[in-house]
């Protein structure tokens, strides 16, 4: 008997072709390659932001079931499952605990969209089931957890994208492009800025019952045990250090993503200098930094990220990425890419993008489902690249220290520092080894 695993290795060849292709023509290779033996069965784990948005691109494509939906609050299990079943014909499977879920033997991947302390230990426990991950940013929640879901994918030899979406980004390809081409002249500095109001977590509350239908023992797993408080919960829980690390970990690893991308940088920089503090809003909730200033050292150029609660920032975009040449500027967010020339030495530019990143991340995705390919667009390496830096980052402003961070032995010029390494998990959660 012919397993649908079995029949997807065997597929591997076929597929293959298929990754050549552009984004505009993945959707309809997908549906020419989709039978109705060729069906992938998927879920999704954390199902309120993030986690439902990118299930919803992906079953957008051709040849996919929603077997089941896990979450800690009832509440939106149950909105989600009756949003499910009229979009997609079926009812999902509901499930309060993901271990759970992964024991189904008829589940191929699952997309993990729960806030970033949780991330680590469903990865790899996925990994370890045989089920293929869309693992949602950063990462991990710390340095240690990184390298330790990059082991896991390695060793189990899963297919992992993680959800940075602008690898799969035809205009901030274009930018890449248009850097390596050397347009720009010598690069020494790049910017990096990212300002949003709710780095700050204004109008405090008491802490109080859990509502009704929320496990919040299981939302806080590894997470030390803490009472229950609406200010650190949905969505809010990226300003307190146990779940998040502030701006830096929310679009850090997204615009540093780009800035090393566009630098050919694949290691740690040499040094990293960093400060911050809670000055924009001083009475805010939030425990990581609403104002935070890191400077990346290199060689022969630096990257400097910052960020503020204030909405603003240079060229009217209030986060983007500028990088700085002899010859003139290129600045970039989502929203588009401008050349600037310096001194009449290129030609202005100015490039749109299709805004169709999420679609192709997982059309990407489950292209490398189909062949087994495990160089998706952003993999758990790149991944596991990006959310160091923020955690290093937020550690040199944490410390008050200037870090130089060795990544072959794992430890910082720093004692302080390295107690920020690896996290210590609530019993009986155990940090996978």
């Amino acid at each position: 008997m012919i397993t649908r695993r079995d029949f997807l290795h065997r597929s591997a060849t076929a597929m293959a072709a298929g990754m050549i292709l552009p984004n505009t023509m993945r959707a309809a290779t997908l549906n020419a390659k989709t039978s109705a033996n060729d069906q992938l069965n998927i879920a999704l784990i954390g199902c309120r932001g993030m986690g439902w948005s990118n299930l919803q691109d992906t079953m957008n494509h051709p040849g996919l079931n929603c077997i089941g939906l896990c979450d800690i609050d009832s509440n939106i299990l149950a909105s989600r499952a009756a949003e499910a079943e009229k979009n997609w014909g079926r009812r999902p499977d509901l499930y309060g605990d993901y271990r759970r879920l992964l024991e189904r033997k008829d589940l191929d991947a699952v997309i993990i969209g729960t806030p970033d302390h949780w991330h680590c230990l469903m990865m790899t426990d996925a990994c370890s089931a045989g089920k293929d991950v869309y693992v949602e940013k950063p990462i991990a929640n710390s340095i240690a957890e990184c390298d330790i879901m990059v082991r896991a994918a390695q060793r189990y030899g899963q297919v992992v994208q993680v959800g940075q979406q602008q690898r799969s980004s035809q205009m901030w390809r274009r930018m890449k492009d248009y850097i390596d081409s050397g347009k720009l002249g010598t690069i020494a500095q790049v910017n990096v800025w990212a300002n949003f109001s709710y780095a700050a977590v204004l109008n405090p509350e008491p802490d109080s019952p859990v509502p009704e239908g929320i496990d919040f023992n299981m939302w806080l797993g590894p997470a030390p045990e803490r009472t229950y408080n609406p200010r650190r919960f949905h969505g809010l829980w990226r300003m307190f250090w146990d779940y998040g690390g502030g701006l830096l970990t929310d679009w850090g690893v997204h615009l540093l993503d780009m800035a090393l991308w566009g630098m050919n940088v694949k290691g740690m920089p040499n040094k990293v200098a960093a400060s911050g503090g809670n000055f924009s809003f001083p009475d805010n909730l939030s425990e990581t930094f609403d104002t935070l200033n890191v400077i990346y050292q290199f060689d022969k150029f630096n990257i400097r990220w910052s960020n503020t609660a204030i909405e603003t920032g240079p060229y009217g975009r209030n986060y983007g990425l500028e990088f700085q040449g002899t010859n003139g500027t290129l600045v970039v967010n989502r929203e588009g890419m401008e050349v600037i020339p310096l001194g009449g030495k290129i030609e202005a530019l100015t490039d749109k993008p299709s805004n169709n990143d999420h679609y192709d991340h997982t059309t990407n995705f489950l292209e490398c489902i189909k062949s087994r390919n495990k160089d998706t667009a952003c993999p758990i390496t790149n991944g596991s690249l990006c959310a160091k830096y923020a955690q290093i980052g937020n550690i040199a402003a944490r410390t008050g220290e200037s870090l130089v961070y060795d990544d072959i032995k794992h430890t910082f010029n720093n004692k302080k520092a390295d107690r920020l390494i690896t996290p210590e998990y609530r019993k009986p959660w155990k940090l996978p080894k």
